[in-house]
């Protein structure tokens, strides 16, 4: 599935020979990745059509010519929908020539240099551990450090993963994105400009017959016993993520909502405008496609950029009583609500695949990789 790269700000910049170039400004789950030139996407194409060959999708042309606005936009458009499109492939996602690009203009972009680091990693049950890494590990490397360091079996790193989370007042916890495997978790850090934020471990799966899988690792059952914890006060919810309150849609423009997102279904609960309370529960299996829109300008227009404006939302189809209607959530985490849909949809094939081997389902493989000052709009189609 794609991952939620976009291409929302393009920069002019001044080159040493007096001329001009394009700087793009290239976010991922709404928050600043890289900023990179045409010429760096283009050469990485060159490479990884190499190795890859056709199977690439296609790269936006050069021009030789000084290109219009209209032109200028449309090149923009473009290179966002390769980013896009290129993490489709499995393959291509674990590999040399995608990785060690994506580390290079990380790091390139915020101006950290390859280092030995020291990392604190929140865990599920308040304490936090450090992890000695380099500035240029990715988060599947550290995570490999961290499990090693709390006793987590090798063979279970694919059920967990590595979070941005925010603590907020009362000591309430915000997950404010998973971080990709190819992400450096030091850099994303430092880069985030997010107060009381720090890198947490957490289980990622969303169906909770899963839990049996990691019965007999210890350390497994620990993070998950702890992360239970946090919703022992709503069991009906044990293994979902909850999102922080939101708004909607359904069954009325402007209602409160508390999302939770887990077992094959988004659980809904509502509150009207009376302040009467209603609990609605969409079904994934009903759900045919969904997409996150950007609404607004971007912050700090003079700033970094490094965040968008967190006024986005995310719309889902839905079949009701025999016919599709949209449904729109407006919350600052639509990237994460999508990653989790991503995710119940990927556990679902796998258990397909499972129950009748004859279905012939790719599926990602876990482990190691292989030897503006406008509006935007920006929506992704993702299922």
């Amino acid at each position: 599935m794609k991952m939620h790269f976009c291409i929302p700000v393009s920069q002019q910049q001044p080159d040493a020979l007096g001329g001009r170039y394009t700087l793009y400004s290239v976010y991922l789950d709404g928050f600043l990745f890289c900023r990179v030139r045409y010429s760096q996407l283009h050469r990485w194409n060159e490479q990884l059509r190499r190795v890859f060959g056709n199977c690439l999708p296609p790269f936006p042309p050069k021009y030789y010519l000084a290109m219009t606005t209209s032109m200028a936009d449309e090149r923009r458009d473009q290179l966002e929908q390769y980013l896009q499109n290129v993490t489709v492939d499995p393959e291509m996602l674990r590999s040399d020539v995608f990785i060690d690009f994506l580390k290079l203009v990380q790091l390139d972009t915020f101006g950290i240099t390859t280092k030995k680091a020291s990392l604190d990693i929140f865990l599920p049950d308040g304490r936090s551990i450090h992890a000695e890494i380099l500035t240029s590990d990715t988060a599947e490397r550290v995570l490999e450090v961290v499990s090693h360091k709390i006793g987590l079996c090798q063979e279970l790193l694919g059920y967990f993963g590595l979070f941005l989370i925010r603590f907020c007042k009362e000591g309430k916890l915000s997950v404010m994105k998973k971080l990709a495997d190819f992400e450096l978790p030091y850099v994303s850090l430092q880069s985030s400009e997010v107060e009381n934020c720090k890198v947490g471990l957490r289980k990622w799966y969303m169906d909770p017959s899963l839990d049996s899988m990691l019965m007999d690792c210890r350390a497994a059952v620990n993070l998950i016993y702890m992360q239970f914890l946090e919703l022992s006060q709503d069991v009906q919810h044990y293994g979902y993520m909850q999102l922080d309150p939101c708004t909607c849609d359904y069954p009325e423009p402007g209602c409160r909502a508390v999302l939770s997102v887990g077992n094959n279904e988004i659980s809904c609960c509502i509150t009207l405008p009376d302040n009467q309370t209603q609990d609605i529960i969409f079904q994934m299996n009903r759900v045919k496609c969904w997409q996150v829109t950007f609404l607004g300008t971007l912050l700090d227009m003079d700033g970094p950029q490094r965040t968008l404006n967190q006024n986005l939302e995310l719309r889902f189809q839905y079949s009701e009583d025999s016919r599709w209607q949209w449904f729109v959530i407006y919350t600052k985490q639509a990237f994460l609500l999508s990653s989790c849909l991503k995710k119940m949809i990927s556990e679902k094939m796998v258990k397909q695949a499972a129950e009748n081997p004859e279905m012939q389902i790719e599926v990602p493989k876990q482990g190691k990789r292989k030897k503006i000052p406008h509006s935007t709009k920006s929506v992704e189609r993702l299922f």
